[in-house]
This record gives C-alpha cells, structure tokens and sequence, in this order.
C-alpha cells in the first residue's frame, strides 16, 4: 500500500480507503473479515456517514475494528454528516447545516463507532441555507473540544468550497472534498480538455473541481470508482461495456494485475493524488483494489489516455 497526505492535514492515509456503506447489512463474523482484509492489504483509512445503513454501517465499523483488536491511534476514521434523513419513509428531507443537527449527528457517530473523535468530519452535500458564521463556529467548537480534528466537504464545487473556507477562516482547514469520479464518471476532466468548444464533452458541470483541488491542496476521495450511472452497478466485467472492459483486461496483462486494480490506478494515477475510496464488501476485490494502488506509477500515459478513450470519450 502507498500512503499520502490528506490535504495539507499532516495525516498519513492509505491511498486506498474503505467505504463502508453496505457493512451494515453484514454479520459480526463478516465485518470483522471485511475489515481484517482492508488492514492486511495496508488500509488505515475507514470513511462511512451517519445516514448510511441508517446508523448500522458506522456501528458494524465500530464493532469490526474493536473486534479485530487494532489500537484506534493506527486507524484514520472519517465520518459524513449534514443530509437529514426520515429512516421511516426512506427519504431524505433536508440538507442540514444547523448547530443543532450537526453536533447530534456528531455524538451519534461517536457513538456508533465506539471512539471519542473522528479523524475527519465532511459535510456531505451542500446546504442552501447554510449560516456561514454558525457553520464556523460549530465547527470551531467541534475542534475544540477534540470531538473532530480535521474538516471537509463532499460532492460539493469550487465556488461553495470557496465561500465555506472564507467564513471558516485558515484555522479551520477543508482538508477533502468527496466527489464520484471513475472511468465512466470523468466528466470532470472532459470539460478540462474540451474548453474554447461548443459540444456536449465541453458543458462544465462542476465548475473545475479538480483543478480547484490542486490548487487549494484539497484531496478528491473518489466514491463509486467502479459504478456507472450513480447507483448503477459495476462496469467492471459488464458485457454492456465491452470495449473499456478489453481495454482493463489488456492493461490488466500489461502490468501484471486485475481489471479491477486497473480501474483503482486509472485514478490514483491521476496527479491530483486523490485517494480511491472502495465500497465493495468482498474480501476479493477489496485486495484486488488494494492492488491499484501498488500498479498506479507502472501506469505509462498512453495507458491512462487509452483507458480514457475506452468508454468512448475524445480529444477536441
């Protein structure tokens, strides 16, 4: 496993995460593996959010990683917060960015995951009705009282980020910004190359997150690195795909790895030096995403740009 620096936080985190969004369904006895595999493969980064699994995801975390017996100082956990969600119903009502909602999702995940603090804490979407300065100063008492040692966002563009970071001021810090990127999910870089043009690859939908990134030392966490569409499924081995699937496997063969690695180097090698965050539950593609992160400086550019074009993207 290779590690990096999560934005400019001085944390050291595997370059590969765990995601743990489906863990909540699983048994003890599986989620304990689960999580035994990521830390064998040089894991220590844990990513879940208060509303997955309503709750049980980030408790099945806590549980796995107190039952595998590894010390809480050599793990790296990170939690989402601010969606507000009617677990009855199913359905999401508001994004939250008030004190309130916050601090009580806060000690609920502290909770949950049997721990005192959270590494890092990201608001998950952006809030319309965010107070700026209400914002600030929760997260400055959030700091203050050890609860959250580092802060960032998710799925949210550079202009929001901009305005978040203002009122937060340098002291508190967006480390991260979570966002779904993968080999069917790059529009983010089509916009990139397809500037001064009129096509549909040219429509900027997020306003240049990336460069952004780089720019303000923000790491991208990748989510969904192997999905199409949002929810869709896998495009890994998926006959709908045929042509960016022999594109894996031939790269694949090259570096010696699975499909699956390939996948997780197309993005790790990427200069942004985003982190892949892995959502699958297999012990087997867990190690094999692992993998990606070991292949992402083998990765030649004409591999990355032929991965690129497999999907069907082009060059202007």
């Amino acid at each position: 496993m290779n590690y990096q620096q999560v934005g400019a936080s001085g944390v050291k985190a595997s370059r590969v995460a765990l995601g743990v969004m489906r863990i909540g369904g699983k048994t003890g006895d599986e989620a304990a593996e689960i999580v035994q595999t990521a830390l064998d493969c040089g894991v220590n980064f844990f990513d879940t959010a208060d509303i997955y699994g309503a709750g049980r995801s980030s408790m099945a975390l806590g549980q796995a990683l107190r039952d595998v017996g590894v010390p809480r100082e050599d793990v790296v956990l990170q939690t989402k917060f601010g969606i507000f969600m009617d677990h009855e119903l199913k359905f999401t009502t508001r994004y939250d960015f008030s004190r309130a909602h916050l601090m009580e999702a806060l000690d609920l995940e502290l909770e949950r995951l049997q721990t005192d603090y959270v590494d890092f804490a990201l608001l998950h979407r952006p809030d319309p009705l965010v107070d700026l300065d209400e914002l600030a100063a929760t997260f400055a008492e959030m700091r203050a009282s050890g609860k959250v040692r580092h802060f960032g966002v998710s799925n949210m563009g550079p202009w929001q980020i901009e305005m978040l970071q203002a009122a937060l001021g340098p002291e508190l810090r967006l480390e991260a910004n979570q966002l779904q990127f993968s080999l069917m999910h790059t529009h983010a870089i089509q916009a990139e190359l397809h500037v001064n043009m009129e096509d549909d690859a040219s429509i900027m939908h997020d306003g240049g997150v990336i460069p952004h990134a780089r720019l303000r030392n923000m790491t991208i966490q990748a989510w969904s690195p192997f999905q199409y569409g949002t929810f869709s499924g896998c495009f890994i081995g998926d006959p709908q795909f045929p042509k960016l699937n022999a594109k894996l496997d031939a790269v694949g063969a090259e570096l010696g790895t699975s499909a699956t690695a390939v996948a997780a180097a197309w993005i790790l090698r990427h200069p942004a030096k985003m982190q892949v965050v892995c959502g699958s539950m297999s012990p087997e593609h867990i190690r094999e995403t692992c993998e990606g992160a070991e292949v992402a400086d083998r990765m030649t550019r004409q591999q990355w740009w032929d991965l690129y074009f497999a999907p069907g993207n082009d060059l202007p």
